[in-house]
């Protein structure tokens, strides 16, 4: 065992350890795209909307583009910075390599929680949409369904995740695209109805009807659009060239969302009952195609097709997302080792089990308390990334200073600068979000969470292991497995 700076110990493991902990390589740059695109799309499905009732439209187009200006230097930053550290940590990979083992856990941490509860929040819209179909089938039965198919095609295979991932997000990209058409040549989309929220005193209602304090209530709405776009690197050491493909990956996986994200907040907003009425629905898609098609059992149905390309194109990523962060904690021994352990498939079932359990208690828990859980949870996981990326940007300007010589078969056009505007943006829609009442439960229990991480990583005792990749990474040391009497 060889002692570390601080509260730090390491364990010098056997190799048997790290072969009983492999990932698979397969994930070429088209599944590499549809990981990345599958992780978010969910959110032009829902949740964005609830930005129109706090902010009018111009209030949440506004976040939104201060929003993908935030995400399209992040994404330029972490294409450099996964091409330089291909490891399956991600962004805690980043973060311990440039400000230590407790950063990086902390990173890991609100990681952890954005996925398991951004997963929630999409099993929970899930049974929104189906509800109207089978009334008298629980919400609970849903969760339960939805949470088992998923899960079971994540410990199957990755080959079997990429695929089904690819296969859904282009069928979403396609069922948006028709929504788009057909919201344009048909006559329903009306500019008139974008504008029809309430102002409220002194502000006006065709520019911003809450004024600037709306436009900051819109930020975690307008961060749905692209929520979990960084997930992507945690697919860095199961990609076939990662020094090629992951930046690829992760910039045209941006601007696909970018493009989808302005056609529908427009188009979306503009039907039916307007911004007022898609504000506050739980479907807001399924009252776009009602606008069409009516309020028969046909809409109904497409509503349910809507959803299962829609939301199911981003169950089997954020899955696929939680199970590979925590994998990946417990491989470097910030938490309990036996986690770690993959199948013979070489899977994490483990951790997304796991994770899988704590999602559906979570959503449990804030159910039985909260008329509006999804966007509870929405807010909760749109707090923890922040945290995420301001730690992550500040890593790539950190890396730059103290790690010159690290290999870097990509970079960012942004530099230093790109990344210091997005760390600004992301600061300013934490503080924006804090400065709303409504929201600030939502970062009191992100708070309790980090102190109860902070206790765990200081007393809980762990020693983390010297040859797992980011940790090799970090200490400088020959990526290889030592062996041990």
């Amino acid at each position: 065992m060889q002692k570390s700076k601080g509260f730090v110990s390491y364990d010098v493991v056997h190799e048997s350890y790290l072969r009983r902990r492999r990932l698979k390589k397969g994930a070429n740059g088209l599944l590499l795209w549809g990981l990345g695109v599958g992780a978010v799309i969910s959110g032009d499905f829902y949740g964005w909307n609830y930005g129109l009732a706090a902010g009018g439209f111009w209030g949440l187009a506004i976040a939104t583009a201060l929003m993908a200006v935030m995400y399209l230097c992040m994404t330029y930053s972490l294409a450099e910075l996964s091409a330089a550290l291909p490891h399956a940590g991600g962004l805690y990979s980043f973060t311990r390599n440039a400000f230590g083992p407790f950063w990086g856990f902390i990173c890991g941490v609100v990681v952890t929680v954005e996925y398991v509860l951004a997963t929630a929040a999409l099993v929970f819209s899930m049974s929104n949409y189906i509800k109207p179909l089978v009334p008298t089938v629980p919400n609970y039965v849903v969760w339960l369904f939805a949470y088992a198919i998923f899960v079971a095609i994540a410990i199957h295979s990755l080959e079997l995740t990429l695929n089904v991932s690819l296969l859904l997000t282009l069928l979403a990209i396609m069922v948006l695209g028709i929504f788009y058409v057909t919201m344009l040549t048909s006559g329903v989309f009306n500019p008139e109805v974008l504008l029809n929220v309430p102002a409220d005193p002194g502000y006006s209602a065709s520019w911003l009807p809450k004024g600037w304090q709306g436009v900051f209530a819109a930020i975690p709405y307008g961060i749905w659009f692209y929520l979990a776009i960084e997930l992507l690197p945690l697919a860095s050491e199961e990609a076939q060239n990662p020094t090629r493909s992951m930046p690829a990956g992760l910039i045209s996986g941006m601007f696909t969302l970018i493009i989808l994200s302005v056609f529908t907040l427009v188009l979306n907003s503009g039907v039916g009952g307007g911004a007022v009425a898609i504000g506050r629905s739980s479907v807001p898609l399924g009252d776009g195609l009602a606008a069409y098609f009516g309020k028969e059992s046909t809409s109904h149905i497409l509503t349910a097709i809507a959803l299962t390309l829609g939301l199911g194109a981003s169950l089997p990523t954020q899955i696929y997302g939680y199970g590979r962060i925590v994998f990946s904690l417990s491989r470097a021994g910030y938490l309990p080792r036996w986690i770690s352990v993959t199948s013979k498939r070489n899977t994490p079932y483990r951790a997304l089990i796991l994770c899988t359990a704590v999602g559906l208690i979570c959503l449990t828990l804030v159910n039985a308390g909260s008329d509006a859980v999804d966007a509870v949870i929405l807010n909760m996981a749109v707090f923890g990334a922040l945290i995420s990326y301001i730690l992550v940007m500040f890593s790539y300007i950190k890396l730059k200073f103290s790690r010159p010589d690290l290999p870097r078969p990509y970079e960012s056009p942004l530099g230093m600068w790109g990344a210091a505007l997005g760390a600004i943006l992301a600061i300013f829609a934490l503080v924006a979000c804090f400065s709303i009442p409504e929201y600030r439960g939502g970062i009191w229990g992100i708070a309790a969470v980090l102190v109860v991480a902070t206790l765990y990583f200081f007393f809980s005792g762990n020693r983390l292991v010297a040859q797992a990749p980011e940790e090799a990474a970090a200490l400088m040391l020959k990526a290889r497995t030592v062996k041990v009497n």
